[in-house]
């Protein structure tokens, strides 16, 4: 199996070339614009350096991951979907042209266009969004199918911007896309990491369920940065950041439970499981030619729920995401 990299720098040294490395199946190939920094990858880990995008993609990779900063990301994929790639996985957001904490409405556009591209080419596309593969949600997720606790009814959260993308992906993930949506926004700017403005979403998802959504840099790093619960119809499930613990009421046996997460690793160290498990997932739907775990619909989706935060602060009004930002695949 062959698997590229379009950029080589920090995030694809420390999150992903690792564990694709020691893959007996995997050859990689690298591109990055700064070719001292791919040819310094591949006499670490192995694999081959092209010159050139054209390079690459004549390779002929099973699979290329687009792992530059989201600001340059719309150009590139928009450079290799000119070279008809069989499949793109991608970081994300899915496009932040003004990096992850300002994305707006046509970051959105731009995105939605390229899968429609993609979509027309028929290039599969998929996202890492790793908050997925946490122990908590792992957890959470196999405890729903197991105990059948119906749907989502409530969903709140407080969350910091860092994390921002991957809780709005958790929303869908748990409870179903957003279909309406109603912001406010802060009058001031805060924080020193990602400082921005709180923002404030109250939401409705297809499957009826209300919620609220507090985004702001004014969390402590020492403590979670994100706390999601979700209140279904036989439980409620609180999830907190990477290295807290996840607490279900469950409604049917009165009882109340508390999952620890492994204390033997640090946040990041689980940080960077978290990208492995995903990883992994995904290799193993190349070799079995499944559809991958979080396709590339679930990037766009992210957008448009940010898309809509961003147009409802501007109009002061509700947003039917269907009417009014359709997704258009």
């Amino acid at each position: 199996m062959k698997i590229a990299l379009a950029g080589t720098g920090n995030v694809a040294k420390r999150n992903y070339i690792p564990c694709l490395a020691a893959q007996e199946d995997v050859e990689l190939g690298y591109y990055n614009r700064t070719s001292a920094k791919a040819e310094a990858v591949a006499a670490e880990f192995g694999g081959e350096v092209f010159d050139s995008l054209d390079a690459l993609a004549a390779w002929d990779p099973d699979s290329i991951f687009v792992l530059t900063r989201e600001t340059d990301r719309r150009d590139l994929l928009s450079a290799l979907l000119d070279l008809n790639p069989r499949r793109l996985f991608c970081e994300k957001p899915l496009v932040a042209q003004n990096g992850q904490e300002d994305v707006r409405e046509d970051d959105f556009a731009a995105a939605r266009d390229l899968l429609q591209r993609a979509k027309a080419q028929g290039c599969e596309t998929a996202m890492i969004f790793n908050y997925r593969f946490f122990d908590q949600p792992l957890k959470a997720k196999e405890l729903i199918a197991a105990r059948d606790y119906g749907q989502v009814n409530n969903i709140s959260g407080l969350v910091h911007y860092a994390c921002w993308s991957h809780a709005i992906d958790l929303v869908h993930h748990f409870a179903g896309p957003i279909v309406e949506l109603t912001a406010l926004q802060g009058a001031q700017v805060r924080g020193e990491k990602m400082a921005a403005h709180d923002v404030t979403a109250a939401f409705r998802t297809a499957g009826d369920a209300t919620g609220t959504l507090i985004g702001t840099s004014m969390l402590d790093w020492t403590f979670p940065l994100l706390e999601l619960t979700f209140n279904f119809q036989g439980a409620r499930i609180h999830l907190r950041d990477l290295d807290g613990d996840m607490e279900v009421l469950d409604h049917r046996s009165a009882r109340h439970e508390t999952y620890a997460i492994a204390r033997d690793r640090s946040r990041w160290q689980q940080y960077d499981d978290s990208f492995t498990k995903s990883i992994l997932a995904y290799l193993e739907t190349l070799r079995q030619n499944d559809p991958p775990p979080v396709p590339g619909l679930a990037g766009l989706q992210e957008l448009q729920v940010e898309a809509a935060i961003k147009r409802s602060i501007a109009t002061g009004r509700p947003v039917d995401l269907d009417a009014d930002l359709p997704l258009g695949l």
